[in-house]
């Protein structure tokens, strides 16, 4: 009879120590799941991307009307093609794509009315900067001075949001500088919204593809920039509202490129800056940022949107030869 207890206890015992092993494996692996869920997020996933290996290693980039220019794959950031890529440029318009992705970051309503001032005017005819058509005293909803920054590079719709969302113009222009910091762009500083010319607002071709890369991420600002044309809703000055249209697809009459299309971008230009773009694309099923800037030209040229239709059919085809079984990297 005693010896029938002991063996009892003794399995007794066992059973518990299984159990209590049970326990244990499952609450290390309830840590490993929240460890990783709070490591995606907190940059794990981009680090894991990183590590994608690019259909194509490398692109050749000469031949083009730009001087500068950085060719990246969305899905984890690796530069494909790059020309001159860290050497300082003027981003002129291209600066409006920080201007918009902050703006949208930091307002709580995008249906939120701002009335533009006189003051915001001040100097821009002189300066003789595009505007997106809105005038002193109009009240104007914020997301279609969104599009307006954006699609006609309206200078009056930066400098609204920036006083509305920064309490100043310069307040406004610190959150951009912190946030380029932020998410690295080591070679840029801004001294505007707008990107009109000053020497010591600066930035890099990979800068600025590191910025729209980032922007991207945002649904809104994806939307905004992928939109051809934007019709404003009604605003006391302009009972029937405003349309306006892309300045990179007025010069795209055909999107489509080899193996896909290019699905928006932010031209820039100022004499010191020359043609400028940021743009991206999907092909085969990849999407890749191209930055390009110091294309000769005024603001009416279309070289700047040339050399971008260039590179992507130039990778489009790298592409169809490294599925055809050559070694991936464009000749």
């Amino acid at each position: 009879m005693r010896s029938k207890k002991r063996k009892a206890k003794k399995i007794k015992k066992q059973v518990n120590k299984i159990k209590m092993i049970l326990c244990l494996v499952v609450e290390a692996i309830v840590i490993l799941t929240l460890v990783v869920i709070i490591g995606w997020n907190k940059g794990i996933g981009d680090w894991m991307e990183s590590l994608q290996r690019p259909v194509v290693r490398k692109l050749e980039m000469s031949g083009i009307n730009s001087p500068y220019a950085v060719l990246m794959q969305v899905k984890g950031g690796k530069i494909i093609g790059n020309m001159k890529g860290d050497e300082k440029i003027y981003p002129a318009s291209m600066t409006k794509i920080m201007t918009v992705i902050v703006a949208i970051e930091n307002l709580d309503d995008l249906d939120q009315e701002i009335t533009l001032t006189q003051e915001m005017f001040q100097g821009l005819y002189e300066q003789d900067a595009t505007q997106a058509g809105f005038q002193p005293g109009e009240t104007v909803r914020a997301i279609d001075l969104l599009y307006g920054a954006m699609l006609p590079s309206g200078a009056e719709c930066c400098i609204a949001l920036a006083d509305t969302v920064g309490g100043s113009r310069d307040g406004f222009v610190e959150l951009m500088n912190k946030k380029a910091q932020r998410i690295g762009m080591n070679g840029t500083h801004f001294c505007d919204t707008t990107g009109l010319h000053d020497p010591d607002h600066y930035s890099t071709v990979r800068d600025i593809a590191v910025l729209l890369r980032y922007a991207l991420r945002n649904d809104t600002f994806r939307k905004i920039i992928e939109s051809p044309r934007h019709s404003t809703g009604v605003t006391n000055l302009h009972p029937s509202g405003i349309t306006y249209y892309s300045t990179m697809f007025k010069n795209l009459s055909d999107p489509s490129v080899t193996g896909g299309k290019i699905l928006g971008g932010k031209t820039g230009y100022t004499s010191e800056a020359g043609l400028c773009l940021a743009s991206f694309a999907e092909i085969y099923d990849r999407e890749y940022i191209l930055v390009t800037a110091g294309a000769s030209g005024n603001t009416g040229s279309p070289l700047h949107v040339k050399d971008a239709v260039t590179i992507y059919n130039r990778l489009g085809k790298a592409i169809e030869a490294q599925m055809t079984g050559s070694d991936g990297s464009e000749s």
